[in-house]
């Protein structure tokens, strides 16, 4: 359609949706409930905008078509303007057709070429809109990509496949490494840099379960109801081996979780948090602790800056090391929860489970070591290890369950000063972390049939620690600009749907 047409259209469509507004009873004499006529007015609205975005792209593209040479030379190759082409394209508002003008490649065998005006406007070769596909993607880091599809389709009057959307999703999440590593500090930090750092697995794809998935599937024939169909799907898959007892099914692969936040002096309190953010990967544990060690470089806690930096972890020994190798300066805490746990643990080898004296130790442990009694209290442990009787029965389980919770406590003694950290209004526990975990993977990554491989995991996770953190928006900005620049430098607009995930990230070979 030309532009004087699609300007007709508009106005005829805009003139029915005033009629409809004004009266929309169409000849009845009984008024309309309300519902009827939102529920209505939507689609009439819809229509209104699609014709909206093709006089957009009519009038853009009759701007740019005259001022387009006959013949073009850029990134050292030489393009000759040819007849307009037309193109399908999904758009927040619906699909839409509209005619570009196409600029071909002059060299023998030259077969590529591109449109000035999807170049100018930003435009992909996905034939998605970057907006709608930013949301469906944004839906996938909370539903999974089925649902995600029809929580879309519940707003919006066409929506992209669930293979798109996953696509989608793996196109984005090229962009997340230097989308965190380009972001500056935040304004308004506090003096005291907090750093939690947790662990989780979620459930991965063994080598076999990949062979079946990629193999090549036998045609089923056509069932004759729903009900048969599953039938005849279950007859291609070869028997499951009987687990033995203490096998897991979930093969799980670890991620690595970063809360930072920072909080603020003010009288004998510290207030907080403040800019709180979040970093999760699949990556080593190395690598989240060379990011954790570039983001407090960036907001001003340097190792000789001197400023307080305290990082709160859950004993795991290579977290220990990793603290020790990036942030030397840094008091590291054992959370006060699995410290206690451990006292718990310890407290079931000498007492009945239930019993008031068990509750009334634990609770005499628990002062000590909120006080500052630790070497006390494990001394106290020892005592009771030396008590116990080597024969007899069940004794020698207890007295290895004993001697294990007393090395994990006697190792970790210099990270449990909880009466100096509540003096100075630190952090003891690691609440948040956990809490962050449970929301950031947990919900998502982490349900029964789930089978990810980690580097499709990696995209969703980094993903949504960008929502979590409020900043999707600016990162889908920041990608519309990314693929911008790369049509410009190099001609034909990119495509953002990726087939294949990106590798997880290499650790970092500047840190420190």
């Amino acid at each position: 359609m030309t532009l004087d047409q699609l300007k007709s259209q508009f106005a005829k469509e805009s003139n029915d949706l005033l009629a409809f507004a004004l009266d929309p009873r169409g000849g009845d004499t009984q008024e309309k409930s309300f519902k009827a006529v939102e529920a209505a007015l939507i689609p009439l609205v819809f229509a209104l905008g699609r014709t909206a975005v093709m006089i957009f792209l009519a009038a853009a593209e009759q701007r740019l078509a005259s001022t387009l040479p006959p013949y073009l030379h850029k990134g050292g190759r030489r393009f000759r303007k040819v007849e307009a082409k037309g193109r399908t394209l999904e758009c927040w508002f619906g699909c839409i057709r509209y005619w570009r003008t196409y600029m071909a490649e002059v060299a023998k065998g030259g077969r590529k070429g591109f449109h000035p005006l999807d170049v100018t406007l930003g435009l992909t070769k996905d034939r998605i809109s970057i907006t709608l596909l930013a949301a469906c993607v944004r839906l996938a880091t909370k539903l999974s990509y089925a649902q995600a599809r029809a929580a879309a389709g519940w707003f919006l009057p066409t929506v992209p496949s669930i293979e798109v959307i996953e696509q989608s999703v793996l196109g984005f999440g090229r962009y997340t490494s230097e989308w965190f590593k380009s972001q500056p500090a935040p304004e308004g930090d506090g003096h005291v840099l907090v750093i939690l750092v947790d662990s989780k697995g979620i459930p991965t794809a063994t080598a076999d379960e990949l062979k079946k998935r990629r193999r090549k599937r036998r045609k089923l024939s056509q069932a004759v109801s729903p009900r048969h169909r599953g039938r005849a799907q279950r007859g291609q898959w070869s028997p499951k081996k009987r687990r033995k007892k203490g096998d897991k099914s979930k093969n799980a692969k670890m991620a690595t979780l970063v809360v930072m936040y920072t909080l603020n002096r003010q009288g004998r309190c510290l207030l907080g948090p403040i800019n709180r953010w979040v970093f999760g990967s699949f990556a080593p544990k190395k690598y989240a602790f060379q990011i954790a060690r570039r983001e407090a470089n960036k907001r001003g806690f340097t190792p000789g800056s001197g400023r307080l930096i305290q990082i709160l972890t859950d004993g795991d020994l290579d977290l220990e090391a990793h603290v020790k190798t990036y942030f030397p300066e840094a008091i590291h805490t054992l959370d006060v929860i699995h410290a206690i746990e451990k006292i718990w643990e310890a407290g079931a080898c000498l007492f009945p489970e239930g019993s008031d004296e068990l509750k009334h130790w634990i609770e005499h442990q628990k002062q000590d070591v909120y006080q500052g009694r630790v070497s006390a209290m494990i001394a106290g442990l020892v005592r009771h290890y030396h008590l116990i009787p080597k024969t007899g029965p069940g004794n020698k389980g207890k007295r290895n369950r004993l001697e294990k919770v007393i090395d994990y406590l006697r190792h970790r003694i210099t990270l449990m000063n909880y009466d100096e950290l509540i003096a100075k209004d630190l952090e003891i526990s690691t609440g948040q972390v956990e809490g962050a975990v449970r929301y950031t993977i947990g919900l998502r990554c982490d349900f029964g049939g789930m089978r990810w491989i980690k580097e499709r995991a990696e995209a969703i996770l980094q993903l949504r620690c960008i929502d979590i953190n409020g900043d999707w928006e600016k990162f889908v900005d920041y990608v519309h600009d990314h693929a911008q620049r790369e049509a410009d430098e190099h001609g034909p607009p990119i495509r953002i749907q990726q087939q294949q995930p990106s590798p997880l990230p290499e650790l970092l070979s500047e840190a420190a």
